[in-house]
């Protein structure tokens, strides 16, 4: 009898990307390693100039290769790219590797990419184009994380409304500034209604824009603000608990969670005037490509993302706003301060059993094993 196929998750640097790795092994159910490499600082410029290498991984994180190979890799974020393509090369070169996101390298060098519109990667036969990232949002999971939050947060007056922030995306910040704009929107609405607030900060919301973001609330709120090592996390009873949800627009991910549990969602645009999100978002006609943002971003990191959406190929950056258009085009969410989404929530069940009905054409090549 042949041993099982070893499967291997490699989990991203990037939070948002390690919730759509887990869903898909989740709905596969099949049994699988998750690992987690730790990269040195120069690991970027290393992996560009190599391609196949592990020079980026910090001393003693070889071990984590050890035998034996896996026969299936999910993947996701750049650095686990060379991980990926140098266990093909030399652990074992009949492995499958499924790349969720944006690769840096060529399409052509994974058995299947998934992404999503805002890395407009080209039509390839080993590339699916979802309309939105996968999730793990089932209510079942939804109504079980609100029980366990209950007895917390169930004297909030109600409606309740969740407040989700994340932070810098590329050309647009969420800063300070931001953050207290949003605790004031959101804290009025709440009050109009006599409601409440569910305030939850993530890995990307820098220390200035929480503190900033809790001090500015003034309607009645529970709030959790992110911590890496957490036991507890109330971000999917919130999902629960909360009549109509607030996201910032700069995560893709967590935007999709948001609509995925079937409330009513408003993007709130974290920059204003010619730089925010929604700019240009009624400047061409429907189905046309958005204009790139106003080149001067609010710093000079930002600056030079949109000056890479203005004249660098599609593969430098990623477009947010394609998503944007989409939610709003389809009435699954609306912008803050505009009337209530034609729809409630994005059913994704469509992308999730096309995916899944891939990779399964995908993992009957490998080998049958007992």
């Amino acid at each position: 009898m042949e041993p099982s196929p070893v499967n291997w998750v490699l989990l991203s640097l990037r939070a948002g990307d390690n919730p759509q790795l887990t869903a898909l092994a989740n709905h596969l159910n099949f049994q699988f390693v998750t690992k987690r490499f730790v990269f040195h600082r120069f690991e970027a410029p290393l992996r560009i100039a190599l391609g196949t290498t592990l020079c980026g991984l910090i001393p003693g994180q070889r071990e984590g290769l050890a035998a034996p190979p896996p026969d299936l890799v999910f993947c996701a974020g750049r650095p686990n790219e060379a991980v990926a393509l140098w266990i093909r090369r030399h652990l074992n070169p009949n492995v499958k590797i499924v790349y969720v996101g944006f690769p840096w390298a060529k399409p052509d060098l994974f058995d299947l990419v998934i992404t999503t519109p805002q890395y407009r990667l080209p039509s390839l036969p080993n590339v699916l184009h979802n309309a939105l990232p996968i999730h793990d949002i089932r209510h079942e999971k939804l109504a079980k994380e609100a029980a366990l939050w209950q007895s917390e947060i169930g004297d909030l007056p109600k409606p309740r409304i969740a407040v989700l922030a994340g932070g810098r995306s590329g050309p647009y910040l969420f800063n300070a500034q931001s953050a207290a704009r949003l605790a004031q929107q959101a804290s009025t609405r709440a009050r109009a209604v006599g409601g409440s607030l569910l305030v939850s900060t993530s890995p990307r919301t820098s220390a200035a824009a929480a503190k900033a973001l809790f001090a500015n609330l003034t309607a009645p709120s529970h709030c959790y603000a992110w911590q890496p090592k957490a036991e507890r996390n109330p971000f999917y009873a919130y999902l629960a608990l909360a009549k109509e949800i607030i996201v910032t627009a700069d995560s893709v991910s967590m935007l999709t969670e948001a609509c995925a549990a079937g409330k009513p969602v408003f993007l709130f645009d974290t920059e204003v005037g010619r730089r925010a999100m929604r700019a240009e978002e009624n400047l061409p006609k429907r189905g046309d490509r958005l204009p790139p943002p106003h080149w001067r971003g609010a710093d000079l990191a930002s600056t030079l993302w949109r000056v890479g959406l203005k004249f660098g190929p599609d593969w430098w950056t990623r477009d947010i706003r394609i998503v944007h258009r989409y939610l709003i085009e389809t009435g699954r969410a609306s912008w803050l301060g505009d009337p209530l989404p034609a729809r409630e929530g994005a059913d994704t069940a469509e992308d999730m059993e096309r995916t899944l009905a891939v990779v399964r054409t995908l993992m009957s090549k490998l080998s049958q094993r007992a």
